[in-house]
């Protein structure tokens, strides 16, 4: 019976050790662009509870909730990039980190890249 036992905990390893090299493989394989993809799509699964704060003259202006990502645009035509960033989140007018009840629509907004601006995780839960 122990020796059943240890076999089969050797071949669950070594399937677990292929499946691991097999990942890192493909992974190393991977442009930068594309591993970036592959953490942006895990994101998009699992989401981000981001928060934007922008600020005008030392002082904080506008907050937006529950940000996904920030994505820079790029021109339709020449597909350079352009300079801003775009997103969806709700515009936290009493900045207590909450969506209130006269905040639940979702927003479109844009920030330049001539503004200051933060991102981060949402410190209250």
């Amino acid at each position: 019976m122990l020796k059943y036992q240890i076999k089969r905990e050797r071949k669950l390893m070594k399937k677990l050790l292929f499946f691991t090299a097999a990942i890192l493989i493909l992974i190393t394989g991977c442009t930068q662009e594309q591993q970036n993809k592959i953490g942006r799509s895990i994101q998009n699964i699992t989401g981000v509870n981001g928060v934007v704060d922008i600020y005008s003259g030392g002082k904080l202006v506008m907050r937006f909730l529950k940000v996904d990502k920030l994505t820079t645009a790029h021109g339709t035509d020449d597909n350079k990039p352009r300079p801003y960033r775009f997103a969806y989140g709700y515009l936290d007018k009493n900045f207590n980190y909450k969506v209130d009840p006269d905040e639940k629509k979702k927003l479109y907004f844009e920030v330049t890249n001539y503004e200051t601006y933060v991102f981060y995780e949402n410190p209250v839960q």
